[in-house]
């Protein structure tokens, strides 16, 4: 085979993937091959796929299916989450050249370069809960504008009734924790000062390994390394937010910003999706966080429409949210996913009624968020500058709250600039500030 080397990327999902693809990317890069726009030529397609729900897994297809419309001969490969549980599904859609599971993410390199000489097995995807340890990757990182992802964990061991994930991702791995030091200290010679920490489950992490080694520990550890002047996390379980874990968010390196995965504030809803603990814990871990930790602030993720959950249940979300308080939420109606407990549910609630939920939701939430943001009018907020546009600055302030930092004359600010910032209006979910 005469193949050139044009390779074209799409991710969908969470960080922890997009983080992946840049792997790949970069272990390609030095082959020689060249990093394409995705809706253009190319030899090489590679999809990295997500299958948290019913609406990620009709969008994987549907940008397999376009895959080809630039180049007809192009390979066309699709790895990820929905490669791993439904890797034949994928291989039927006639688009699709080969399928690589999560096992498999790191073969794709030699895959391509195999195809150069010979025909390849279609379907690589073998058992993911047979993965007993963390798989390094190429060292390359996720960046985003100022800030830089880390990846320190893989797999979840909780098998939440409604979750589909661990099948795509296996039981709890954690990184080798001199790897994610020595990433951390790469990334300050580069120039970041912000980190964020990502996984499947990054509060798990630490339980695999040999010693005592907690995730309290690694932060503690990261906190130390100079130059690192902002470090945030992943999503993280209410339970896992223990007296330490709070204790150790006073560092003034760890930023007062939480995205918790929420997903009910009722009892019996939290039962039937087999969480382990109560609204009780829920609230009475993140107040006394508000109470431990200046200006800390929380965004979620919150399913609606849960088997079973009768109006009475999803008021009691609504209410206990709106006593916490959030400055965001994502709110995601329930979506049946094969394999998982919570499809075999009886009491199934109508999509209207999840939909209708969410629009209600989203609408309670709106006006939490804005008494959240009307807390800081006339107050100063420290923002990492991330982007310029139409003569203003953007970033946002160590809690996560986007800031638009009103330009001056003979001023020029730098992506990764820390500025002071007063604080003078609030447009939608925007605050607007001024040097």
């Amino acid at each position: 085979m005469n193949l050139n080397k044009k390779v074209a990327f799409y991710t969908l999902g969470c960080k922890v993937n997009q983080y992946e693809t840049e792997s790949l990317k970069t272990k390609l890069i030095k082959l020689g091959y060249e990093d394409v726009d995705f809706d253009g030529y190319s030899d090489f397609y590679i999809v990295n796929s997500c299958t948290v729900t019913s609406i990620a897994d009709k969008k994987t297809r549907n940008i397999l299916r376009r895959a080809k419309r630039h180049n007809p001969n192009g390979k066309v490969i699709v790895t990820g989450c929905y490669a791993q549980t439904n890797g034949e599904e994928l291989l039927k859609i006639d688009e699709v050249d080969y399928v690589v599971g999560n096992t498999n993410k790191e073969g794709i390199v030699t895959l391509i370069e195999e195809l150069k000489s010979k025909e390849l097995n279609h379907l690589m995807v073998s058992d993911i809960f047979q993965e007993d340890k963390y798989r390094e990757l190429e060292f390359s990182t996720l960046r985003e504008m100022s800030r830089a992802y880390i990846k320190i964990q893989d797999g979840c061991n909780n098998f939440c009734s409604y979750c589909k994930i661990p099948f795509g991702r296996g039981k709890s791995r954690s990184r080798n924790f001199e790897n994610i030091i020595s990433e951390a200290k790469k990334l300050v010679e580069e120039g970041y000062k912000e980190i964020i920490l990502i996984g499947i489950n990054i509060g798990d992490y630490g339980k695999d390994l040999e010693g005592d080694i907690v995730f309290e520990d690694l932060l503690e550890s990261l906190t130390k390394i100079d130059g690192i002047t902002r470090i945030r996390l992943g999503s993280i379980y209410p339970d896992r937010i223990t007296d330490r874990f709070i204790s150790v968010m006073k560092n003034p390196k760890i930023m007062p910003h939480l995205h918790i995965s929420l997903q009910s504030c009722d009892d019996d809803v939290l039962r039937a999706m087999r969480r382990k603990y109560g609204v009780e814990l829920i609230k009475e871990r993140l107040q006394k966080l508000k109470l431990e930790v200046e200006n800390i602030e929380y965004t979620a993720d919150v399913i609606v429409g849960f088997p079973g959950e009768t109006e009475k249940m999803y008021e009691n979300t609504k209410e206990a949210i709106k006593e916490i308080g959030f400055s965001s939420l994502h709110v995601f109606p329930y979506s049946e996913r094969e394999k998982t407990l919570a499809a075999t549910f009886k009491d199934q609630i109508p999509m209207q009624v999840r939909r209708e939920r969410v629009i209600d939701l989203e609408k309670a939430q709106e006006e939490c968020g804005e008494k959240i943001r009307e807390k800081y009018l006339g107050k100063e907020l420290t923002v990492l500058v991330e982007e310029q546009k139409k003569g203003s600055y953007f970033g946002y302030s160590k809690n996560y709250l986007r800031v638009e930092i009103l330009g001056k004359e003979n001023i020029i600010l730098k992506t990764n600039d820390e500025v002071k910032v007063k604080i003078i209006s609030i447009e939608k979910e925007l605050l607007i500030g001024e040097l």
